[in-house]
């Protein structure tokens, strides 16, 4: 690669900030920070949250327990029903975090954020990208400018592209749109640099910026390649960090936008319609200890400084970075004795999301690695409960994949009892466990069950969405909202086992030391032809076909029918993932939200925005080319 970085450097004189390497054997109080963090009533929330989570779950055991211990619990029946519970544990947590969320809503409505003086910050803007599309990037950020330029505060606010990237070509453009933009706003304070080499990633960019610029600016606000932020949530995180000098960093809740696919667009009503209960619930229990994503976020720059410099952590071969950087980061601010804050009720935080399944598991792989790195850090020394909660709730997010998938196979194995099953079928001999009875009322019982569970917060949260401040007008109106719904649900029970059998060779890679690359997402629909499709999709084909051929045969249960057939139409249903919606007038308003059918200015600014560098930078390669 050809070193074009001396010219690609535009920054403002540097102003240092130390930036030490945190411990992990030994705790750790930074001086600067708050004697007390106040609590407030977190305790109360948490109580309420995980306590119908715990007690479900103890009756749920009880229930198998006395189901299976006819003839005393063998240990094969002992370790299924601690699977059951795990697995359930975790769905129930779901539930009733979504219940409080609805709760809290209803007992404090939406309001706008509160008035009143707030001392002035001088806020940089971070931009990390590598080998992004410029004119989406740049765009992004044109229409952020605008909207600060036109949108009165206190504070002083610096944008800074930190380019990781490594195309050549790509990085003149980058160059390019950056004086473009420079011209577009000639008051605004804006920089550029291209780092040498990417050391650490995401990680390492972000260091080099704080040890070389950090001093300079009270605060930064973290955003992704992908974020847009309206000036109206900028101005908001900011007067909240103002307001709150216990705060080290306040996460905001970013909704998706921009979707147009099939997958792109069930992720997105998801969030949007599912996302606020979750999230309210959430931020309520966690209270001063909340978590961070990594991007669309404040943190008080001498604070992270101080207290978030992420050390290597020994691997099986040799030392290795933090992978999952920002739930570690959040965990060591807390441990300092600054207050993490997650504040949902802000709103105009966007990002985008993969367009397409393959696409999502792709980078589901690479939150797959890192999130089970965070079992290693369990033991670090000083960390507050609810931090080291956050760091095995996210490993835990993906163990859950191989515990389902175990309880598939033991359910696919009881088949019909003890008579028959497909041990007995193949061996010609009964093994040596005692089947559950699975009769058709407990087959029926188990999957309602199940369903239900999963289906509940999602059914709690459409049914209170005006207490989320959504109204029918903006999703398209009763029977839009309602065909959306339904086919989401029905999306979402389909795609639900492919992702279970992804995940659960993902976290099998991540075991046997596989890793993954850092690749830029990809952020505009992914098309896949049959033959990547079916070499991607090959293990649960085989699985799907497989169950189905054990159900024909009278082995397994039939009511693992909706199971199979999604893992045995596994190829058709990725190719379905990348379909675009909005390519047709009849289907563009499918699964449709606020941010889809009635964008706010910011998205229809930043889509503006984005053809417009496109056309600028398509010319200017036009012109070079000649």
């Amino acid at each position: 690669m050809t070193d074009l970085t001396p010219l690609f450097n535009w920054m403002p004189p540097e102003a240092p900030l130390s930036r030490p390497i945190q411990q992990l054997n030994r705790p750790y109080r930074d001086a600067n920070a708050p004697a007390t963090v106040e609590r407030g009533q977190a305790g109360l929330w948490r109580a309420a949250t995980f306590g119908p989570a715990i007690l479900t779950t103890l009756g749920l055991v009880a229930a198998f327990t006395d189901w299976f211990s006819m003839d005393g619990l063998t240990w094969f029946e002992t370790a299924l029903i601690a699977t059951i519970a795990v697995t359930f544990f975790w769905i129930a947590l779901s539930v009733s975090t979504a219940t409080l969320g609805i709760a809290a809503l209803v007992l404090r409505p939406m309001r706008p954020p509160p008035e009143g003086p707030v001392t002035a910050q001088d806020v940089a803007l971070l931009v990390p990208v590598y080998n992004e599309s410029p004119s989406d990037v740049f765009g992004n950020a044109a229409a952020m400018l605008a909207g600060l330029a036109t949108t009165p505060n206190a504070h002083r606010y610096t944008l800074f592209i930190l380019s990781d990237t490594r195309d050549d070509a790509i990085a003149v453009r980058e160059i390019r749109a950056f004086f473009a933009l420079r011209a577009q706003f000639p008051a605004a304070a804006i920089h550029y640099r291209r780092r040498a080499e990417n050391t650490e990633g995401k990680v390492g960019n972000l260091a080099d910026w704080v040890e070389h610029w950090g001093g300079a600016h009270a605060a930064m606000l973290v955003l992704d390649a992908d974020s847009l932020m309206s000036a109206r949530a900028i101005v908001a995180l900011t007067d909240a960090l103002a307001r709150d000098p216990a705060a080290g960093l306040i996460q905001s809740f970013p909704m998706l936008y921009g979707a147009c696919t099939v997958f792109g667009r069930v992720q997105q009503f998801s969030s949007r319609i599912y996302g606020t209960p979750l999230a309210e619930g959430l931020a309520r229990w966690s209270g001063r200890e909340g978590n961070y994503w990594g991007h669309n976020a404040i943190i008080r720059s001498a604070a992270f400084a101080a207290c978030a410099g992420l050390p290597q952590v020994r691997a099986r071969r040799g030392n290795r970075m933090i992978l999952s950087h920002d739930f570690v980061e959040a965990g060591l601010l807390r441990r300092a004795g600054w207050a993490v804050r997650f504040l949902p009720r802000i709103e105009g935080s966007y990002e985008e999301a993969p367009p397409t399944l393959i696409d999502y598991i792709l980078r589901d792989r690479r939150w797959c690695q890192g999130n089970l790195q965070h079992l290693g850090l369990l033991a670090t020394r000083g960390l507050h409960p609810v931090s080291r909660f956050h760091l095995f709730s996210g490993a835990m997010g993906y163990l859950l994949a191989p515990a389902w998938f175990a309880l598939l196979i033991v359910w696919a194995l009881i088949g019909n009892g003890e008579q028959i099953n497909v041990i007995a079928y193949f061996s010609g001999l009964n093994p040596q466990v005692t089947w559950p009875e699975m009769t058709t009322t407990n087959n029926l019982a188990i999957l309602i069950f199940m369903y239900g569970m999963l289906l509940a917060p999602k059914l709690i949260a459409a049914g209170t969405i005006h207490h989320a401040g959504l109204r029918l007008r903006n999703l398209g109106g009763l029977r839009q909202f309602t065909a959306s719904l339904l086919t989401e649900i029905a999306l979402s029970i389909l795609y639900a086992p492919i992702l279970m059998i992804q995940q659960s060779l993902a976290v099998a890679r991540s075991i046997v030391g596989i890793r993954v690359a850092w690749t830029p997402q990809t952020r505009h629909g992914g098309h896949y032809g049959l033959r990547t499709l079916a070499k991607f999709h090959a293990l649960e084909t085989l699985i799907g076909i497989l169950l189905l051929a054990g159900m024909w045969l009278g082995l397994i249960s039939p009511w693992l029918a909706p199971i199979a057939l999604s893992l045995a139409a596994a190829i058709a249903l990725s190719a379905l993932s990348g379909v675009d919606l909005a390519a047709h007038r009849w289907s563009h308003r499918y699964l449709g939200t606020p941010e889809t059918l009635n964008a706010p200015t910011i998205i229809r600014r930043a889509k503006t925005e984005r053809r417009r560098f496109e056309r600028l930078l398509d010319a200017q390669d036009t012109i070079a080319a000649q």
